[in-house]
């Protein structure tokens, strides 16, 4: 608590312009706002004390009437191709998980939105955990904060984490000010200075949404489709009733128009004998059309308790290059991580009140 009996306000998510008017209200002026936000996202450093470039009254003033308030890590794990998942736990008790993801040339930071999903996806885990509440900009960004810290810098000096995809617990279009607020911090070049095609947003189709984010926060759009029509994607994807393909298509094609090499990325779980017939396939491109699009073919990452098995090589294979020689770009995704459950939609966190709202919500 700060000494007038207030609460102490947390800086870690504020973007630049919500910081600067913070210390405007101490009497503070613009560019320290530029000083504090390089001590804590470019030099990872959560203590005022340490800030030097900021005279020792300022300091002061900043332990009394600020904090920079970071989850803890709660558990770790490392996968043998080199994922590391980590299972952050929030002030309220609550946990969701975040998984860094490595390549050559890159690295991947995977994080959540929601505590839970509120949504029902019958094909993800954490569709499973139930729905307890949005995450704050405070605790999305303090997840690339403490990868950052936990990863270190590379032999050249650079930090590890090149991308990050809203690809973790929850559906990110339905916690929008909070996302759109922690991305703001993400992509300011005294913070960590991510482009807007390094930033992916992932969503299940909340139509509305898709058009906002393509008008307020322009980055890099993948939506989670899994099937080729509404009668199944009513199943797999329940908020598909409320938001149904041609809604979402549609949307999809409003977010890329104007950008001509701009793609939507359209993510597809191969599961076996349900969406994954060479048909299926060819009903694809037919939905797609006048959509750039790119396809990632995800193999279904099992988890205890589903009905779903994972589409075998050649079938994956087979539906792959039905898309390929109809003209549409498409990847089949490497699975990573599986080993400790980090791999796409099998994230479930630690969720302290489970309620239910997913059935209510996709009923509209």
């Amino acid at each position: 608590m700060a000494n007038d009996g207030h609460m102490k306000q947390n800086l870690i998510g504020l973007d630049r312009r919500q910081l600067e008017l913070w210390l405007a209200s101490l009497g503070e002026k613009p560019y320290r706002a530029r000083q504090i936000m390089r001590w804590v996202h470019r030099r990872g450093t959560d203590a005022f004390q340490s800030m030097t470039d900021l005279s020792k009254p300022l300091r002061k003033r900043l332990d009394e009437s600020a904090t920079l308030v970071t989850p803890g890590i709660a558990a770790e794990q490392h996968s043998n191709d080199g994922t590391r998942k980590w299972l952050v736990r929030l002030a309220d008790g609550n946990c969701v998980e975040m998984v860094f993801i490595p390549e050559p040339g890159r690295g991947t930071l995977c994080v959540s939105s929601q505590v839970g999903c509120i949504l029902n996806c019958t094909f993800c885990a954490t569709a499973q955990q139930g729905y307890n509440r949005n995450l704050s900009s405070d605790e999305i960004i303090a997840q690339l904060w403490l990868a950052n810290r936990e990863l270190g810098i590379d032999e050249r000096g650079y930090l590890l984490i090149t991308n990050v995809v809203f690809m973790g617990m929850g559906e990110p279009l339905l916690n929008f000010e909070n996302v759109v607020g922690a991305i703001s911090v993400m992509r300011d070049d005294l913070a960590y200075s991510l482009s807007k095609r390094r930033v992916t947003v992932s969503t299940a189709g909340v139509v509305p949404a898709i058009d906002r984010l393509r008008t307020e926060c322009d980055v890099s759009l993948a939506v989670s489709l899994h099937a080729t029509n509404d009668s199944l994607r009513n199943q797999l994807v329940p908020i598909n009733r409320k938001y149904p393909l041609k809604e979402l298509l549609a949307a999809c094609r409003r977010y890329v128009e104007g950008t001509p090499k701009r793609k939507v990325t359209f993510e597809y779980v191969m599961l076996a004998d349900v969406n994954d017939s060479p048909a299926q396939a060819r009903q694809l491109v037919s939905l797609l059309n006048g959509v750039p699009a790119k396809i990632n073919l995800i193999p279904f990452n099992s988890f205890p308790g589903t009905r779903y098995r994972s589409s075998d090589v050649q079938r994956i294979e087979l539906f792959r290059e039905i898309l390929l020689e109809r003209g549409i770009m498409s990847v089949t995704r490497k699975t990573r991580g599986g080993d400790i459950a980090a791999a796409c939609g099998q994230l479930a966190g630690d969720i302290q009140d489970r309620t239910r709202r997913s059935a209510r919500y996709a009923a509209g």
